[in-house]
């Protein structure tokens, strides 16, 4: 039986990403390889793996393909490897609410195919990546993994030859889709900014933090139970202001429209059920 205290990568041996095209992945990818690990990641976004392939080379096998097919992830999941990391997702908090059916989908029926399959093998660990929306539920997106979470509980209780893991936290500064990407590119170009609400709060996190956070709960947690980070918050507004102050061109005034709060959103989040909202917690 392998030993639960110290999940750690191990040198030569090989781990699963789901969803390693995306901001988050491509940076998991990197640490795994640089530590010693190999990498076999399955996407939807034959370009972007391709681009992956052509960047992390021998060490790295791609998959193209959907995890909301059982198929799909039984062909993934072939051969041996030492754990999972389950990344991908449905993560866009207005398209959720627009497209709830694809949501869910990847969201949950993807982690059903993960965890069904994942679980009949002879690995270590599988970690799902969670989020503060799970916490305080608003709407599809933060539904659906809240359900994942469950659902890693439940297949804990049954394999217990298998450590399950989730860790969760809030938005990762510039990741794919992040307004902070729109913002700056509107903001170079002198061009007029939409923002929801000033005084909205939200955790932030960036991607090192990430990472480290996803490797600190695979040594540290002891269960299926979420890990969660001490983490700061910022008030929208402030941010938005911040950003003005980097990016935009000299002499130029940034035009601000504020178009309140969309579906599915909280006015401030909350990281734990009983936990602290983020316009509580310390700040930026």
């Amino acid at each position: 039986m392998f030993n639960m205290k110290d999940i750690k990568i191990i040198k030569g041996k090989k781990y699963l990403v789901t969803g390693g095209s995306g901001f988050l992945g491509v940076e998991l990818i990197k640490r795994i390889i640089n530590e010693g690990g190999f990498v076999r990641t399955i996407a939807r976004n034959e370009g972007k793996l391709i681009q992956l392939k052509e960047r992390f080379g021998n060490g790295l096998e791609i998959y193209c393909g959907d995890i909301a097919d059982k198929f799909t992830v039984e062909q993934f999941m072939v051969g041996e490897f030492d754990g999972i990391f389950h990344l991908a997702a449905f993560k866009h908090v207005p398209l959720a609410e627009k497209f709830s059916i694809e949501c869910i989908d990847s969201n949950v029926i993807g982690s059903i195919n993960v965890l069904k399959i994942g679980s009949t093998k002879n690995i270590r660990f599988i970690i799902g990546i969670s989020t503060d929306k799970a916490a305080q539920i608003a709407g599809t997106y933060g539904a659906s993994k809240f359900l994942m979470e469950k659902l890693f509980q439940q297949y804990e209780k049954v394999y217990s030859n298998i450590e399950y893991r989730i860790v969760r936290y809030g938005n990762v500064l510039y990741s794919t889709g992040s307004v902070l990407c729109k913002w700056k590119d509107l903001i170079s170009q002198g061009k007029e900014v939409i923002v929801t609400d000033k005084t909205a709060t939200r955790f932030f996190w960036t991607i090192d933090q990430a990472i480290d956070l996803i490797f600190n709960c695979l040594l540290n947690a002891e269960d299926a139970k979420p890990y969660v980070p001490e983490m700061k918050a910022m008030a929208v507004g402030d941010l938005l202001d911040a950003m003005i102050l980097k990016y935009a061109p000299v002499d130029t005034k940034i035009l601000v429209k504020e178009i309140g709060l969309q579906k599915g959103e909280n006015h401030h989040e909350r990281i734990l059920e009983d936990g602290k909202y983020s316009n509580e917690c310390e700040l930026f």
